[in-house]
């Protein structure tokens, strides 16, 4: 091939690279709609638990889990399925390319992505794959395999999940650090108050306020998830140049 040729043709794709590559910087519309998708997960998965809580005949809001409205046997799974698991992992897969080019090459900014991703994906996978039985087979001694495997997904995804919030609480300045460290003391104290009362969930004894205890868990992830967007948002509206390619 001519020399001249085989210039222009490598500049026409440089150039081609570097605009798919700046459609992805901060304060472009492509990048607030993947931040945004932050915020659209986190709404969709509180909107999906008050849905499927209202549509479960006997299920309590109060004193219920999430995971019962995922549980096999659930009279909402499919629904919530449809309404939750895939939608979510969707949204939240779109949030995590907008965190990851959201500080250009910062390390703590992919780290933070990456184990957004996994947060997700687990969650994904022990939602559908891996879902506890109800409280009535749980009960009858109906546990199985799947069942088995379902606490320590989630037990997996939250040890993630801090993890994710300990690199991101560095990305938007000393108020969100210190938000994001509140954040975290609150999931492990009402994570191990929902723990306490795991051993009556299973033998369908009464379980006052676990369903509140485990929901301001979920509740204060979604409105970290949340804030992180908005956060992010702000950072690219302010400063669109501050990108490395």
């Amino acid at each position: 091939m001519n020399p001249a040729l085989q210039h222009v043709e490598r500049a026409s794709k440089s150039e081609e690279t570097l605009h798919q590559r700046s459609l992805r910087r901060p304060g472009t519309p492509l990048h607030t709609i993947l931040l945004a998708c932050g915020i659209a997960s986190s709404v969709l998965y509180i909107a999906a638990d008050i849905i499927g809580a209202i549509r479960y005949a006997g299920y309590s809001y109060v004193d219920h889990t999430f995971s019962e409205l995922m549980a096999s046997g659930s009279p909402v799974r499919p629904l919530m399925i449809a309404l939750c698991s895939i939608p979510y992992t969707m949204l939240m897969t779109a949030f995590v390319a907008g965190v990851w080019n959201s500080s250009g090459l910062k390390r703590t900014a992919r780290i933070t992505a990456a184990l957004l991703a996994g947060y997700a994906g687990v969650g994904l996978v022990a939602g559908i794959a891996f879902p506890m039985n109800t409280r009535i087979a749980l009960a009858a001694g109906e546990a199985g395999l799947r069942n088995a495997m379902h606490p320590v997904g989630t037990a997996v995804m939250s040890l993630i999940l801090l993890l994710a919030m300990g690199f991101g609480a560095t990305l938007l300045g000393r108020r969100f650090r210190y938000y994001t460290y509140i954040t975290i003391g609150a999931l492990l104290v009402f994570g191990i108050l929902t723990s306490l009362q795991a051993g009556d969930m299973v033998h369908n004894l009464p379980t006052p306020w676990m369903g509140i205890e485990e929901r301001v868990n979920i509740y204060a992830t979604m409105s970290w998830m949340a804030i992180l967007a908005v956060g992010l948002l702000r950072v690219g509206a302010e400063r669109p140049s501050d990108v490395r390619l």
